[in-house]
């Protein structure tokens, strides 16, 4: 959104938004000397600063769904270690929203703080104040351009993006992977209007390695499982780490306890293997116990 854009959705004025600018205090970007703001980001932002956010009590009866990013290894053990969960996988900023409004159990997440060089810890600190969260490692991950097979377009290396002009597929803003590919553009002197997109975007890891596959687009950012997944090539870009965020209370209720053993089954360390680009060597390590 523009100045007046985010002064009308936040119903205050326009001269309000450049001193919140001026101070630091809203999240924005300037691009080609206008300021700009991102939806998800605002939105987080809102529930960081309101006041009387909720602490959960011992009576509310969380719903049983995990959401946020897209993560195949997650889903797969969802399924199949019985925890009986639904999933409502839309994308990092997304599940932390669900969270914080105490919507969802449990949240996947991979957000990286690219003044710290630090995972989720920043996130969560901000938003997830007075939930009680604790963040879990569920894995690392090997992030970077699912390519088609043969690779025609001839991608070496990121500029080839913006140099030989192949089709990509994005994701939704909500998307940890939206926010990592705008972070290596950056690094490399671009932006995505040096990228020739295709649509509609992609809504998970999957739907990414499906577009290539069906050649509707010949590249796309995604995890180095999904490539392997659908035999498709893979240009490594980087390592994250993805974290799973949840309330200390439902950490210890029958559902996250049911999936965390499952994570430790042999079949699940076979399935790891067996879609490689994972390291899940610190699973379960508390990353953040906020206060």
């Amino acid at each position: 959104m523009n100045t007046r854009e985010i002064a009308d959705y936040l119903r205050i004025k326009e001269r309000k938004i450049y001193d919140l600018v001026r101070t630091g205090a809203i999240p924005c970007a300037r691009v080609t000397g206008k300021w700009l703001f991102p939806k998800a980001l605002i939105d987080l932002w809102v529930i960081r600063n309101t006041h009387s956010a909720p602490e959960i009590s011992a009576a509310w009866e969380t719903p049983r769904v995990i959401a946020g990013s897209h993560d195949p290894l997650l889903e797969w053990a969802i399924r199949e270690s019985g925890c009986d969960c639904a999933m409502l996988f839309d994308g990092s900023l997304d599940g932390i929203k669900r969270l914080a409004a105490r919507q969802v159990m449990l949240s996947g997440l991979h957000i990286l703080d690219t003044a710290t060089g630090l995972y989720n810890i920043d996130l969560a600190r901000q938003i997830l104040t007075g939930l009680q969260v604790v963040l879990l490692e569920w894995a690392q991950r090997e992030q970077g351009l699912v390519i088609a097979k043969g690779n025609a377009g001839r991608i070496e290396k990121l500029t080839d993006l913006r140099d030989r002009r192949p089709r990509f597929i994005d994701r939704q803003q909500t998307a940890g992977s939206h926010l990592l590919l705008t972070h290596l553009l950056k690094k490399a002197g671009m932006s995505r209007d040096d990228l020739n997109l295709v649509g509609p975007i992609a809504r998970s890891e999957t739907d990414v390695a499906t577009v290539v596959l069906d050649g509707k687009a010949d590249a796309g950012l995604a995890i180095a499982a999904v490539a392997r997944q659908f035999r498709l090539d893979f240009l490594p870009l980087h390592r994250e780490r993805y974290d799973l965020a949840i309330a200390r209370r439902d950490y210890f209720e029958p559902p996250f306890q049911q999936l965390l053993r499952f994570a430790r089954s042999p079949r699940f360390a076979e399935r790891v293997h067996d879609l490689g680009g994972y390291d899940v060597s610190n699973l379960g390590q508390v990353m953040y116990n906020a206060p």
